[in-house]
């Protein structure tokens, strides 16, 4: 039996998830503390995570809530066998799995009133609740709260702008 087109869609969202939350542990782990823009600072897995929100809503909508749940745990497990620091694979774990609940009571209810709206807002209070759960236990502080809004705001910005223009290409 072959794969499906919907099939090949989800695996690949699976995968480009799992590859954000892995990118993000990496980046921290391997550049630690780097600057954003207008003197704030934050981990570096900021600009991964910052994506990984769009791709969670494009993988919500393609194949449901639980094929999240289970990108982030790939990405997860992952992430605990390469990384030098499995605090941040554990805290990462959390602060996604939570903030996806949040995601979804988000993203459902607003997504019949356009894909933008709904992937905008989602992505706003779900990486807000995502930097605080990450912060306080990756680092036991919110200092670099700033950094990490910003961060996952110039991702969640261009993330929407290329899916948007990808959307309407056609």
């Amino acid at each position: 039996m072959g794969l499906t087109n919907q099939g090949v869609v989800v695996g690949s969202l699976v995968i480009i998830f799992a590859l954000t939350v892995i990118g993000a542990n990496w980046a921290l782990s391997t550049f630690g503390i780097i600057p954003i823009g207008f003197g704030i600072i934050a981990p570096a897995g900021v600009l991964f995570a910052g994506l990984a929100f769009t791709f969670r809503d494009l993988l919500h909508e393609s194949g449901g809530r639980w094929w999240v749940f289970a990108a982030i745990a790939i990405g997860t497990t992952l992430s605990w066998f390469l990384e030098d620091a499995q605090q941040f694979a554990i805290a990462s774990a959390i602060a996604f799995s939570a903030s996806e609940l949040l995601d979804f009571a988000i993203y459902s209810p607003l997504r019949q009133r356009g894909w933008v709206r709904a992937v905008a807002l989602s992505n706003a209070g779900g990486f807000t609740l995502d930097s605080v759960l990450f912060l306080w236990l990756a680092f036991g502080s919110l200092a670099f709260m700033p950094g990490q809004l910003l961060g996952k705001a110039y991702m969640t910005i261009i993330a929407i702008a290329l899916m948007w223009l990808w959307r309407r290409r056609g």
